[in-house]
């Protein structure tokens, strides 16, 4: 969003600084200017930066989805503005997975405080989420905090960009699985990012309900899309305290059933059995 210089920079330094690997920086303005910045790639590396202004913020899986176009490596590595990677290491590390294991179309990075706290269970993606640093299968991904397989992404039509923001990445991650991929949380692949709640976004619940709603709509046979909301909506009102919050979650619920959800594809049935035995079946 260019509000952001000093971090942005930092970013894309610790991208340039990758060690044996050449890395395409793809830097999305969505909406805004790129600010001028001071990383540029070493001296006699392949590596490049380019920059893509969008002429209106088109969310989060829609700036994505630019940059993707706009890039021509096999593997691409999705960061955040305001983190940054841990080790030079990290882009031959996915690389070598990539080329060794051609079913493995996400690796999720484990997600590390800068200043040593504990880190956040949500960036973890799996329900046994108390040892951040054991790798394992799992079922969906972090979308500021990945590495993913180009082909496999375009393959499946990339993120849907009417979300905006929120369970892009989850709409993307089924789809994959549904195309027989895997999707590996890899605790060797480090990044940093600060602790910051979600609930910072101000559209943070109404969202979040809304594109819950067109993610089972989109994604799920009917009776598991039922299970699934219901679910949800129990969840929803057992944890929140707030009247606001509530009010504001279910106003995007009603939007998500009311409004067009895109493209239906539902998952097969061996796909759900599958994330079942991964230990998330697509009802949680």
């Amino acid at each position: 969003m260019g509000n952001r210089v000093a971090e942005l920079d930092r970013a894309v330094m610790s991208a340039l600084d990758q060690a044996d690997a050449d890395v395409e920086v793809v830097i999305v303005g969505n909406g805004a200017d790129v600010p001028e910045l001071t990383a540029s790639p070493p001296e006699g590396s392949a590596s490049t930066v380019q920059t893509i202004r969008l002429e209106t913020n088109e969310g989060i899986p829609g700036g994505r989805n630019r940059g993707v176009d706009a890039c021509s490596g096999d593997i691409v590595m999705f960061l955040d503005d305001d983190g940054w990677y841990a080790s030079p290491e990290v882009a031959a590390h996915v690389r070598e997975r990539f080329a060794a294991e051609p079913d493995l179309a996400v690796i999720s990075f484990r997600v590390v405080d800068p200043d040593g706290g504990p880190g956040q269970r949500r960036h973890v993606p799996r329900l046994r989420a108390g040892d951040p640093e054991r790798s394992s299968p799992v079922t969906t991904f972090l979308g500021g905090a990945c590495a993913i397989r180009r082909s496999a992404y375009l393959q499946v039509g990339g993120q849907p960009e009417r979300f905006f923001y929120a369970h892009e990445e989850t709409d993307l991650a089924w789809r994959l699985l549904g195309a027989g991929y895997r999707i590996e949380y890899d605790a060797r692949a480090v990044m940093y990012h600060p602790q910051v709640p979600p609930t910072r976004h101000a559209d943070f619940y109404r969202l979040n309900a809304r594109n819950r709603v067109w993610l089972a709509r989109r994604n799920l046979p009917w009776p598991l899309a039922a299970l699934y909301l219901g679910n949800w909506i129990v969840l929803t009102i057992l944890r929140e305290r707030s009247g606001a919050a509530l009010s504001a979650w279910f106003r995007g619920f009603r939007e998500g059933v009311r409004e067009s959800a895109g493209e239906r594809r539902p998952m097969a049935w061996r796909t759900a059995w599958r994330m079942l035995k991964l230990g998330r079946p697509p009802i949680v």
